[in-house]
């Protein structure tokens, strides 16, 4: 018989086996470490946590089990540990902990967006530059009026990348602590410079 204990992991409820919650209470305390000192450690941290949400309630078990201690070191494999990244704190890598190459997925780009983000979206999916993919729809538009009507239809079809892990998935980037980290303070730089603080 296993204790289990009921803990909330980015905004979802999860029951751990006393084990797992061990596991990984210590790996998100080595994590919040690493990013000691820094001043965004708190955002880097909620998303980190919403992406370990993610990953446990993808996994092959349901949510009415109990999390195990094979379930979080599996996620550990994913996410990476923080000193793997020690020498790495901005490469761009298009490869997980596993080794295998990370596939894109076609997200809207509401960073970038003019309207709602669709060429840019997928401009980051295709990897060429954005000003390509917006002058197509642009001639479609003028061609009896079917760029509009494609625009819209994607519009309402791709979904808007929102966390910082959909916005790496979009980029072709492993969503890691390492990633995870680059991205918020990147966010963090670009919102200092908008408002020159």
């Amino acid at each position: 018989m296993k204790k289990t204990i009921t803990v909330n992991i980015g905004g979802t409820v999860f029951s751990l086996d006393e084990d797992a919650y061990e596991l990984l209470q210590v790996y998100l305390e080595k994590i919040e470490s690493h990013y000691t000192g820094s001043s965004d450690r708190q955002d880097i941290m909620n998303d980190i946590e919403e992406r370990i949400a993610e990953l446990l309630t993808s996994g092959e078990h349901s949510l009415t089990n109990a999390i195990t201690l094979k379930n979080v070191e599996e996620v550990i494999t994913i996410m990476g540990e923080p000193e793997d990244f020690a020498g790495e704190t901005d490469s761009e890598t298009t490869e997980d902990a596993k080794g295998e190459r990370v596939k894109k997925r076609l997200y809207r780009d509401v960073d970038n967006r003019i309207l709602g983000g669709v060429c840019s979206g997928i401009a980051a999916y295709l990897s060429i530059e954005k000003l390509w993919i917006r002058i197509i729809f642009v001639v479609l538009a003028l061609m009896a009026f079917s760029g509009v009507l494609v625009y819209l239809l994607l519009w309402l079809v791709i979904p808007p990348a929102v966390t910082t892990a959909q916005k790496l998935e979009m980029m072709g980037e492993p969503v890691n602590i390492n990633n995870i980290g680059r991205a918020v303070r990147a966010e963090f730089e670009n919102v200092r410079k908008n408002f020159k603080i």
